[in-house]
């Protein structure tokens, strides 16, 4: 494979994901991820049902190699009222058709990584969840471990709201994920318990003040009578 950062700056570019693809997204997952996906989901992602996808491919490489797959990205659109996030979403209880776009997998060859590929293409996702008006979040799970997943989402605004232990079985060893939600179209977490009391406490401290103030300004005129 050409080594785009030691020859020359490629061209990336990027596009849905299609049945053409299908092989060499396959042996992607495989050599991204420690687990394995079954071969109903890379239908599902190829044939589009129910998933939403881009491909980044690099137009420069030769060979018959510019529209192979060096990079991807899986989503699906499911219901807010339905997710797991639900409680951590501040949204209309009586517009059940409020949505949210879950961030299946996300990935990048290796030799065409820290160029910004998978940022661009995380990109795509939230331009995408900003074109449905129903949709409040995008949102996803990333490996504990994960230490430059968890770097580029928190340089994305995304934000770490749960850490769920043992998510993950891998090799028969459990892992703890982090979930991630980057909030859309007026979005927003519900006021946490440490909010609320914040918010009181900062209320009271501006009516003590105020109160103070009053008293103060009583007592001026009290001693300079007109």
């Amino acid at each position: 494979m050409v080594n785009p950062k030691s020859s020359h700056r490629p061209t990336i570019c990027y596009r849905p994901i299609r049945p053409s693809d299908l092989e060499i997204l396959e042996r992607l997952h495989a050599d991204v991820f420690p687990i394995r996906y079954e071969s109903e989901f890379f239908q599902n992602v190829v044939n589009a049902r129910d998933i939403v996808s881009w491909a980044a491919v690099d137009r420069s490489r030769p060979n018959g190699q510019s529209d192979e797959l060096i990079g991807f990205v899986t989503a699906r659109i499911v219901l807010a009222k339905e997710s797991e996030i639900g409680d951590l979403l501040r949204y209309d209880p009586s517009k059940p058709d409020q949505t949210l776009v879950y961030i299946l997998t996300l990935g990048v060859v290796e030799a065409y990584r820290n160029l910004g590929i998978a940022t661009a293409l995380i990109r795509e996702v939230i331009k995408y969840s900003l074109s449905i008006p129903t949709c409040r979040a995008v949102y996803l799970h990333v490996i504990s471990y994960n230490n430059p997943a968890i770097h580029l989402y928190k340089k994305m605004a995304f934000k770490c709201i749960r850490r769920l232990q043992g998510f993950y079985l891998i090799n028969g060893q459990h892992y703890d994920s982090y979930l991630f939600v980057y909030y859309v179209n007026g979005g927003c977490s519900p006021c946490s318990p440490l909010e609320f009391v914040t918010a009181v406490v900062s209320y009271v401290r501006s009516g003590l003040k105020m109160v103070a103030a009053r008293l103060r300004k009583n007592e001026e005129k009290q001693k300079w009578p007109k």
